[in-house]
């Protein structure tokens, strides 16, 4: 398989955490997407989504693993009712949209997207990865169709969720679809799936671990090396894989990272917030919560409920979907 050849492109970056973004030095050079109608929403909020009523919503905790990205404190805010998907948006329901707006995403529009080294098919030859993360590589030709680069395809993965979708991307399928992105609240409130107090993930507190405790579909052995697969995925897994939680909804910590339409700021002290990455806590980055399947314990603990971090609107990689909501009237 391609690996790491050469870490002269790009800057910081992560296994779950912010990776360079997909921003031309030259925007204008960029070709324009077309417009995308706003839905009229005539048959109204699927079956499926999960209604919740109004309510008191709690968000973080108060035992943060990673303070430095605004995890703390636990608190509550007031939400109002919403209905939410039990998954995240498939690759078929997006190549829907696509099919009747001629949507072009940002990562065909720029002509290439970061894919995991592992993943990358072989015959990709070497690629420009990233100075500090080696495992994220520039792949030409990667983009939702093609999520590994040139080679892959997602015709036997209809039901994995989309990724290789910026937030801008997610914006305009919301604008066909009649819905939104969820708030950070709104995500925090349905992970937790009706669990009281400050509980870490959305099946409680216990820790997923590499051999007999899998709920969730993220790393298993040693990253970004060795990924030994026990619990079935590599890459994304089928939206329904796992059990749900208590509200009956699906993958809200691991397979892929979910946009929220919401800028990441860091609630945290100044000297906290002064030892933290520029990237995390620039201007322009918006919230991705969840974690993914390149998530481990060992390196990067954010597949939990009040973890967080963000990205630039016009990123893209191979672990970042997204899971819409309705406003429910």
């Amino acid at each position: 398989m391609g690996g790491p050849k050469d870490d002269d492109g790009g800057h910081g970056g992560g296994c779950c955490g912010p990776v360079p973004p997909l921003r031309l030095p030259d925007a204008a050079a960029r070709p324009s997407a077309p417009a995308v109608p706003a839905a009229a929403r005539t048959q109204g909020i699927p079956d499926r989504f999960v209604r919740l009523p109004p309510g008191r919503a709690r968000i973080g905790t108060d035992h943060p693993l990673l303070a430095i990205d605004g995890e703390a404190p636990l608190r509550e805010q007031r939400v109002g009712g919403f209905a939410i998907d039990p998954f995240t948006v498939t690759n078929a329901w997006f190549g829907r949209f696509v099919a009747a707006t001629g949507y072009v995403t940002e990562a065909e529009r720029f002509g290439w997207s970061f894919v995991f080294y592992l993943l990358m098919p072989e015959h990709l030859g070497p690629t420009q990865g990233v100075v500090g993360a080696t495992w994220w590589r520039n792949v030409p030709g990667a983009d939702w169709r093609h999520p590994e680069g040139p080679g892959s395809s997602i015709a036997e993965r209809e039901n994995h969720p989309v990724v290789q979708v910026s937030l801008n991307d997610a914006r305009a399928f919301c604008r066909w679809a009649g819905a939104r992105l969820p708030s950070e609240a709104e995500w925090e409130h349905a992970a937790r799936g009706g669990l009281s107090g400050d509980v870490r993930y959305p099946w409680g507190d216990r820790e997923p671990d590499d051999l007999d405790f899998m709920p969730c579909n993220i790393w298993q052995g040693a990253f970004p090396e060795r990924n030994t697969r026990a619990d079935g995925y590599l890459g994304t897994a089928p939206v329904d894989a796992f059990a749900p939680n208590g509200y009956g909804l699906y993958n809200m910590c691991g397979n892929v990272w979910e946009w929220c339409d919401q800028p990441m700021r860091i609630r945290s002290n100044k000297k906290l917030l002064r030892q933290a990455d520029e990237d995390v806590v620039k201007k322009g980055f918006y919230l991705t919560k969840g974690g993914s399947y390149l998530c481990h314990r060992s390196y990067c603990h954010r597949y939990r409920i009040a973890a967080r971090t963000g990205n630039t609107p016009d990123s893209a990689t191979g672990h970042i979907g997204f899971r819409v909501v309705y406003d429910l009237p």
